[in-house]
């Protein structure tokens, strides 16, 4: 995106760069649209509530599934059923239902190589998480991979970073989010970190855009350029 990286700016010494990348993990590094709508049209027809085949449900991708299910449901009542029968298709076979994105993990490898921090920062439970990475040789890149508990904590993004951020001892000022919906957007402006937009995703240059995105990449590809533009902010400049 030619508004997004401005290739004239004067290039930041290695010193004054943020060194930390929180990256989301489906619409940014993985396609899990197969695995995550079937499931979901699983958990709703064993509810009495299917989903006309032709609907598109790809909204349900990136935000917590107890709150995609209470929508699909018309409130929080069966929530918690359904989304007990979408684990146990999702933690059978589901999971595993999705691709990675082309050049993903060569941008992981660059920003790893260039001697960035990778945090693995999804909404996902982190025990599917770390079984998507380690099935996709994903999890080599990152320093430790973060997600949300299957009892709903840190399903929140905004709540998830601040876990990472005192778990890690992080300064935030050091940090950039890469994300495509947004609520990664958002949760990272919680605590003023910019996101990088991943625009192959599920949320779009408008979504995006409108959450606030700092940069939007159209390919894995453009990210370690665009994360090596974030200077570094320290407390007084907050």
């Amino acid at each position: 995106m030619g508004d997004a990286v401005d290739r004239n700016e004067r290039s930041l010494t290695i010193a004054s760069r943020r060194s930390v990348l929180l990256v989301d993990l489906d619409g940014t590094l993985t396609d899990a649209a197969p695995g995550i709508v079937g499931c979901f049209r699983f958990a709703l027809a064993a509810m009495g509530r299917p989903a006309p085949q032709d609907a598109d449900l790809s909204w349900i991708i990136g935000p917590p599934l107890r709150q995609s299910f209470a929508e699909m449901l018309g409130g929080a009542h069966g929530a918690e059923e359904a989304l007990a029968v979408y684990r146990s298709c999702y933690g059978s076979t589901g999971l595993f239902e999705a691709f990675v994105y082309a050049g993903a993990p060569e941008a992981l490898a660059l920003l790893k190589d260039s001697g960035a921090r990778l945090f693995l920062c999804t909404s996902k439970p982190a025990i599917y998480a770390r079984r998507i990475l380690d099935r996709f040789g994903l999890a080599g890149s990152f320093d430790a991979a973060y997600g949300s508990e299957i009892d709903g904590r840190f399903e929140d993004k905004g709540d998830l970073i601040a876990h990472i951020l005192a778990v890690e001892r992080l300064d935030p000022g050091d940090c950039v989010m890469w994300g495509d919906r947004k609520h990664d957007v958002a949760g990272a402006r919680r605590h003023a970190i910019p996101t990088i937009g991943a625009l192959w995703g599920f949320g779009g240059e408008e979504e995006l855009r409108r959450a606030g995105a700092a940069v939007l990449c159209a390919a894995p590809a453009e990210v370690p350029a665009a994360f090596g533009r974030f200077p570094r902010r320290s407390a007084h400049d907050a």
